[in-house]
């Protein structure tokens, strides 16, 4: 006689729904038995492409197309930097994913008690709207230069994107992946061949990789690299992979987790990677068209294409424009949809349906997006964009230490603690950023 599984049928019942919770996902994606640790490694390929999306987001856009018209090349540096940031906590997150069967959330509601655990959710939620923030702006401006949509009802448009999401997750998680993964290789091609039409000078390009202390001489690049180091190294990711690591079906065993932990950072490295191209060819582009040119005042995406066909001599450069943010913004969209459960569920273990949770966090995001829209203009934009990477950045430290801090922990990691060398780069990476914030709000008090 069959045995009625109460717990699988509600599971079930949840995914044909489309309301499933990620934590009833995980170890959903098979793992290869192959010998060949190469056709394994394929299987642990997909989420560190859906991290990555949240380091190409439209709010990075800003922050990078600001900081390449204003200063040229030199803020590649601040990319790179932010990149092996993202690499090194990232392999953290993983790590405890694997080891402890813990998203960063969970982690923290088990290490913390109420009172300090509750704040990490409520500062967790405000970097998460400052996000969704960034797509709602980018997506409507992408809907805006494709179909003539205007802001403001493109703003209210993005609203709707929660079906998208619903139908997404009703095919499964492999499926999300596919589709970050396809959006991801449109925007690789779009800039690519913006990169070319622009004829960057390769040298000052190479230049701009290597450190420099105007960064902390002045204070407008201080405000754009905080930007674009909260644009890339965003609090919402850590969650995130945490999470989403854990919907392959990896073993029990030692060897097993630790095979898991390997592949998934060579996973999350390699989608970092392309990130890294992409950002950079943002800041290179306007770089290359813009500061060039003189124009180092150049912010607002509209403005931006507008101006690229003149610049670059193309009509096909300000579409592939429109088409990669237009791109962006959707693949931002399910990502921070997911990001937005897993720290709700996580911190507080309340499970709202995802088309509940999208409609409250896409509110939030959009009225002050239609406010600035409708009293500010479209100029008004490109400073909310801006402003919302500085508020991620200014958010981190309250995601990161805690990362570091539960990693480095033998009693809750076991043997997968992280060694001390791990932990001591983490702890620079978490000072510097910290330092930043800290010489940020002195110079806008002083200021």
């Amino acid at each position: 006689m069959a045995v009625f599984d109460a717990g699988a049928s509600l599971t079930s019942w949840r995914r044909e729904r489309g309301d499933a919770s990620l934590g009833e996902v995980h170890r959903s994606v098979a793992v290869s038995t192959a010998r060949s640790p190469w056709r394994r490694m394929v299987s642990f390929l997909g989420p560190g492409y859906l991290v990555a999306v949240g380091y190409m987001d439209p709010g990075n856009w800003a922050t990078s197309l600001a900081g390449g018209a204003k200063f040229g090349t030199a803020l590649l540096f601040v990319a790179l930097l932010s990149n092996i940031m993202a690499i090194v906590l990232q392999h953290l997150c993983a790590r405890l994913a694997v080891a402890s069967g813990r998203d960063l959330a969970q982690a923290c509601r088990d290490a913390y008690p109420r009172w300090l655990a509750w704040p990490l959710w409520f500062l967790a939620e405000i970097a998460i709207c400052a996000t969704d923030l960034a797509e709602v702006i980018g997506t409507a401006i992408g809907l805006k230069l494709l179909f003539g949509i205007p802001l403001e009802i493109g703003v209210v448009i993005t609203a709707l994107d929660v079906f998208l999401i619903l139908w997404l997750q009703n095919k499964g998680f492999r499926w999300i992946e596919a589709f970050v993964i396809a959006l991801l290789g449109v925007i690789a091609v779009s800039f690519l061949v913006q990169i070319i039409l622009a004829d960057p000078d390769w040298g000052q390009v190479l230049t701009g990789f290597a450190p420099s202390t105007r960064i902390l001489t002045d204070a407008d690049m201080l405000y754009l690299s905080l930007g674009i180091i909260g644009a890339t190294v965003m609090p919402h990711n850590l969650y995130l992979h945490s999470a989403i690591v854990q919907t392959r079906a990896y073993g029990e065993t030692e060897a097993e987790k630790r095979e898991a932990v390997r592949f998934a950072t060579i996973d999350s490295t390699l989608a970092l990677m392309m990130a890294l191209a992409i950002n950079a060819s943002i800041l290179i582009l306007a770089a290359s068209a813009f500061h060039r040119a003189g124009m180092t005042d150049v912010q607002e995406l509209d403005r931006a294409h507008t101006l690229l066909s003149p610049l670059l001599g193309s009509a096909v450069a300000p579409a592939l424009f429109a088409i990669a943010l237009l791109c962006c913004g959707l693949n931002s969209t399910v990502t921070a949809t997911m990001a937005g459960q897993v720290v709700m569920e996580g911190f507080l273990d309340i499970r709202l349906p995802p088309w509940l949770r999208r409609l409250v966090t896409r509110l939030v995001a959009i009225v002050p997006a239609a406010v600035v829209t409708i009293w500010y203009g479209e100029g008004g934009t490109a400073k909310l964009l801006i402003l919302s990477q500085v508020i991620l950045s200014l958010q981190l430290p309250f995601a990161i230490i805690p990362l570091i801090l539960i990693t480095a922990s033998r009693r809750r990691m076991g043997t997968f603690a992280a060694p001390a060398w791990l932990t001591a780069t983490a702890g620079v990476i978490a000072a510097i950023i910290v330092g930043l914030n800290i010489k940020l709000i002195v110079d806008f008090v002083l200021g």
